[in-house]
């Protein structure tokens, strides 16, 4: 799995490096120790980065998370006889260890799976009480792919692995639209509505993208949502 998580995100980087552009002011490439990749399944609704397993496990091996995202991927192994980290792929009595990736990440959530999916609710109640996850009683009810869902969503849901990757690393407006104004706007990128885009002036002219119209309950009158480039509404 570690592997094939590897090939794809060298072959996403290819792609990127592909149409990536110098004005951005930094690389465009992804990177797991960075937390710019998340991991997951769309269809039922997890997700994780590195950053997430990095704090849980902070306090653990008393380390700074950055530095523990950095020993979470690529040639990193845990020797237990020793209590620390290694680059070795084996201990003292040239024992195999497991990278550190599969060994606190994703052995946890196959076992999880596994519990969930053989019907063994004894070891999936026992798992959840550690993780410090708490079901209503009807939650409890479920079974096989219905609990897997929930309980994943609960524990590594989806939607928070995103916002959290959108909140620490996508550029802000004021960054982002000074090298993506040319995109943004179809007229000349030096007139003042081009300006305006690509400094995000708020006292500059108005420019707005309507993306959504909402009927009110007046006939013939809608909400118009939208994102404001540039100037004030």
């Amino acid at each position: 799995m570690y592997q094939n998580f590897q090939r794809v995100i060298e072959n996403a980087n290819v792609i990127i490096s592909t149409y990536e552009c110098d004005d951005m002011g930094e690389s465009q490439q992804v990177d797991p120790c960075n937390g710019t990749v998340a991991f997951g399944s769309a269809l039922f609704g997890w997700a994780f980065t590195l950053t997430r397993f990095a704090t849980t496990y902070s306090d653990k091996f008393k380390l700074d998370r950055s530095k523990l995202m950095q020993k979470f991927w690529g040639e990193n192994f845990f020797n237990p006889a020793k209590k620390q980290f290694q680059t070795a792929d084996r201990d003292d009595e040239n024992k195999v260890l497991p990278r550190c990736f599969v060994q606190f990440i994703m052995r946890p959530i196959i076992q999880l799976i596994r519990h969930i999916m053989s019907d063994n609710i004894e070891a999936v109640w026992k798992m959840l009480e550690t993780l410090q996850i708490t079901m209503k009683h009807e939650e409890k009810e479920k079974r096989m792919k219905d609990l897997f869902k929930c309980i994943f969503q609960k524990w590594i849901n989806a939607a928070e692995a995103l916002l959290e990757m959108i909140i620490m690393k996508l550029p802000s407006p004021k960054r982002a639209q000074s090298y993506r104004a040319a995109y943004l706007y179809e007229g000349p990128i030096d007139d003042p509505c081009g300006q305006s885009i690509k400094n995000c002036d708020k006292n500059g002219a108005l420019m707005i993208f309507i993306s959504k119209m909402v009927p009110t309950n007046d006939k013939g009158r809608f909400y118009a949502f939208g994102r404001v480039f540039g100037g004030t509404v």
